[in-house]
């Protein structure tokens, strides 16, 4: 088999997609593409796809990852652009590597989210990232099915920041320049103050997410956004503890296509 890794997007209004609405999508997509998919085996074979972290719902993002196993070799490019293609616009798929390495989800270790606070000026952002980051833990709540879990947020995060909202869409080194994209709320830009901040965030169990870290911020410095936060992952991959940036997953399996095969 050949195996593709592909990576793709959810922008505008498909943000609000289920992850299992994108599995029938993405399903569709292959039929329509013509692509020879491998399958499980048993009495309801299944096309092998395996889907790694994705973002929540209601959440865009610029770095969702999946891999295929295909049944018979095909050209990379040619196969994302079909697929493309074959998805409705906001659900781009904007990469595709062939796998040449192991352990792809493993290599998710953070992601880079970005979050637009309307309503909040960016020194009452400042202030109130500088009372998160100085806290040692900031403990928040979250309901689940089996009741309401209270687990420390602060941990996870490696960096806290404010961006200027002229250069809030700069260029992320896992963002394309082609394809880039930050959301502006759900009825487009908002008139008076607003704050952009970008964090880094660990990959933990239990995972922490941007509106964990909403809550942290509201209980260690009072923040509360008037309107709800636009959310959007910049990027999500292995973690440089040294610079704390995120770096490519897909790296891996192109500098191994770069390099010839039995060479040192």
């Amino acid at each position: 088999m050949q195996r593709i890794r592909l990576r793709y997007t959810k922008r505008g209004r498909l943000r609000f997609t289920s992850h299992r609405d994108f599995q029938r999508a993405f399903e569709r997509a292959l039929r329509r593409a013509g692509v020879p998919m491998a399958y499980s085996a048993g009495f309801t074979p299944h096309p092998k796809v395996s889907y790694a972290n994705a973002a929540p719902t209601g959440v865009a993002s610029e770095a969702e990852y999946l891999e295929i196993a295909l049944a018979a070799a095909r050209d990379i490019e040619p196969l994302r652009a079909m697929l493309d293609a074959s998805l409705p616009p906001g659900l781009d798929v904007i990469d595709a590597v062939e796998a040449r390495t192991s352990g792809l989800a493993e290599r998710l270790e953070a992601s880079v989210w970005q979050l637009r606070l309307d309503g909040v000026t960016p020194q009452e952002a400042k202030d109130a990232a500088a009372a998160f980051l100085a806290a040692e833990s900031v403990e928040v709540q979250r309901s689940t099915k089996n009741g309401t879990r209270t687990f420390d947020c602060r941990a996870a995060v490696t960096r806290l920041e404010v961006v200027d909202p002229q250069e809030s869409g700069a260029a992320h080194p896992l963002v394309d320049r082609h394809t880039e994209h930050t959301e502006q709320g759900a009825d487009g830009p908002q008139d008076g103050a607003c704050a952009i901040l970008r964090l880094v965030v660990r990959h933990l169990t239990p995972a922490v997410r941007p509106d964990d870290v909403l809550s942290g911020l509201r209980a260690a410095a009072g923040l509360a956004p008037p309107v709800p936060a636009a959310v959007t992952r910049l990027a999500q991959g292995p973690l440089d503890e040294e610079s704390g940036t995120v770096t490519d997953p897909l790296a891996p399996d192109r500098d191994a296509v770069a390099v010839p095969a039995g060479s040192a």
